[in-house]
């Protein structure tokens, strides 16, 4: 482990740091705020302009993510390919990365349908009203998971990482080599 993969472990580190940060704080910040709009009918328009405002930071955190994600897989080909745990991680950490980006997507689809309710009485960015219209209320009560589902997909991203920082110490490294060594020899 002679080489630093500081630029590729800063993209990684701090687009997924930015793309959880980001959901969290909409669903509690964001949301929240847009529920406490007096005025009904401008609930959804605050909570739509601000989700905009964001979606290109979020989309560069993304981006980042995985442009740093994909240096850092190729970098690390051979510890992932042989060192025990390393594998395993990697595959969920992927696995949790692609629903990731699909509940963003999706969350996005969701939120323009919200949009369309601007002027319509909401009584809040993801909860609707009885006059509420039926596709937006559906999209609103969708949102109500999917503001949920992304920071807890993208937290654990976060963890995933951290684990696999762990797994390049010297210590976990050798252990991870004899485990893989011992079953190869077992075989």
């Amino acid at each position: 482990m002679t080489s630093r993969n500081t630029l590729a472990r800063s993209l990684h580190d701090l687009g997924a740091a930015a793309w959880f940060g980001g959901t969290l704080m909409g669903a509690v910040g964001l949301n929240g705020a847009a529920d406490a709009v007096r005025d009904p009918q401008d609930r959804a328009r605050v909570a739509s302009m601000g989700w905009a405002k964001w979606s290109p930071v979020n989309a560069a955190a993304i981006g980042a993510h995985l442009v740093g994600g994909g240096a850092l897989l190729y970098a690390n080909r051979d510890r992932a390919q042989h060192q025990s745990g390393v594998k395993a991680n990697t595959i969920t950490k992927i696995v949790l990365t692609g629903a990731a980006l699909a509940a963003t997507a999706y969350s996005g689809v969701l939120g323009a349908k919200v949009a369309t309710a601007d002027g319509q009485y909401v009584e809040g960015a993801t909860e609707p009203a009885q006059s509420t219209p039926g596709e937006v209320a559906a999209a609103q009560r969708q949102l109500q998971y999917v503001q949920w589902a992304l920071p807890a997909l993208t937290g654990a991203i976060v963890i995933l990482g951290a684990q696999q920082g762990e797994q390049q110490r010297p210590a976990h490294i050798l252990a991870g080599f004899g485990s893989t060594l011992a079953r190869r020899v077992r075989k």
